[in-house]
């Protein structure tokens, strides 16, 4: 199975993708991480015992405000699967439709399995848990953002 490697500022997690669960949502994933579009981007949502969540583009401006809405100019439909939301899980983050994921992904850090069929599963770390851990009880601010920075230096994809 392919793999992903998100080098952090904090140190690497390394999870597994699982294109029999999500192979669209795979491809996509690939296709941002290969092209470079994850490098310098922040985890900008962090809650402890649940998920740290990163992905989008507009944390590499200092403007909070708009954190958490970007993406990469387009949209992927949901492929819910049988994937259960436990911890290690790597899920794409969406807004209220379904159909409206992209770029901005969360690992789970605490067993969720209320997201299951909500949310599409891609991915399972393998090393690495550690390194969300300590992201994930960073101190926090407003809309849950990190007060440190968790720094995404880039994602690089082995197959």
């Amino acid at each position: 199975m392919p793999q992903a490697t998100i080098e952090t500022n904090f140190g690497n997690i390394i999870f597994e993708l699982l294109p029999n669960y999500a192979p669209e949502t795979v491809r996509n994933f690939v296709k941002l991480a290969k092209s470079n579009f994850y490098d310098g981007i922040l985890f900008h949502r962090i809650i402890p015992g649940f998920m740290i969540q990163g992905g989008d583009p507009n944390t590499k401006q200092p403007d909070k405000s708009s954190w958490g809405m970007g993406g990469p100019g387009y949209t992927i439909k949901a492929e819910f699967n049988s994937k259960p939301h436990q911890r290690g899980v790597v899920s794409m983050a969406r807004s209220d439709d379904p159909n409206s994921a992209g770029s901005q992904f969360f690992i789970v850090t605490g067993d969720s399995t209320f997201l299951d069929g909500q949310y599409t599963a891609f991915g399972e770390v393998k090393s690495g848990m550690a390194v969300a851990d300590k992201i994930g009880h960073l101190p926090r601010g407003k809309n849950d953002c990190p007060d440190q920075e968790a720094k995404i230096f880039r994602i690089t994809i082995s197959e």
